[in-house]
């Protein structure tokens, strides 16, 4: 079934939020076809995200070993590849993702879209991942890098600055505010949403009654790591 009709409004939407003209629409109608859509409603899964989103991953390691190797040149090999492991990683991508609203451009099937998928980290990642590639294939190179790096702007100077990216967020916020002589942030929970074995959960982390950070996740923890690395992108902002 073709998924044109369906997405043309989808994505021109999309290309005034990316502030790019596509010479091929359909690389990114492609990019937002999450596979359950073309089960319910017909089509190969060629014609999914998926092979869009194995190129968006390759080109996503490109830019950012690129740019950590130059903005970075204290740093050995292993430290490198963790850094970069931790900016190419689903809690930076599905966060990405959130700011710019992708997952209500998506085609979902019915069942996914009634189980929270827009939501869902591991579909935000992955749709991320496409419309990298489908920048990639329409612009080339550069404008896709430009995407890259003003998508991953925040957390990237974060981690060049501190030259890591902490491996338990809630820790480090904690300490952060533990250093300024703060009480500890305190996290609540939004909303629950999806079936109980495929939860979407969001919270948010406070500093007594102001909401510095939200974060979604398939489980409350991994929910709050998102909301405390939200909150330490944001406090690094203002620093």
């Amino acid at each position: 079934m073709s998924t044109e009709r369906l997405t043309k409004s989808s994505t021109e939407r999309l290309e005034t939020v990316l502030g790019l003209s596509f010479n091929n629409q359909g690389l990114l109608r492609q990019a937002l076809v999450h596979g359950s859509f073309l089960n319910e409603q017909g089509g190969s899964s060629i014609d999914s995200y998926e092979r869009m989103e194995f190129l968006g991953d390759a080109v996503l390691e490109l830019v950012i070993s690129t740019e950590i190797y130059h903005r970075m040149a204290q740093l050995p090999e292993g430290q490198l590849t963790k850094l970069r492991a931790g900016l190419v990683c689903r809690e930076s991508l599905s966060l990405a993702a959130q700011h710019m609203d992708l997952g209500s451009f998506l085609l979902l099937g019915k069942g996914e879209e009634a189980s929270g998928g827009r939501e869902r980290d591991s579909i935000l990642e992955a749709a991320f991942e496409a419309v990298v590639a489908a920048i990639y294939l329409d612009q080339g190179y550069e404008p896709a890098r430009g995407f890259i790096l003003k998508s991953l702007h925040d957390i990237l100077e974060d981690a060049c600055r501190q030259g890591y990216l902490p491996e338990n967020p809630k820790s480090a916020l904690q300490e952060h505010f533990q250093g300024q002589g703060k009480p500890a942030p305190r996290y609540q929970l939004v909303s629950a949403e999806g079936p109980d074995h495929n939860p979407v959960f969001t919270i948010e982390v406070l500093n007594g009654d102001e909401i510095i950070g939200s974060g979604q996740g398939g489980k409350k923890a991994d929910a709050e790591s998102a909301a405390a690395l939200d909150a330490l992108q944001k406090t690094a902002l203002r620093q």
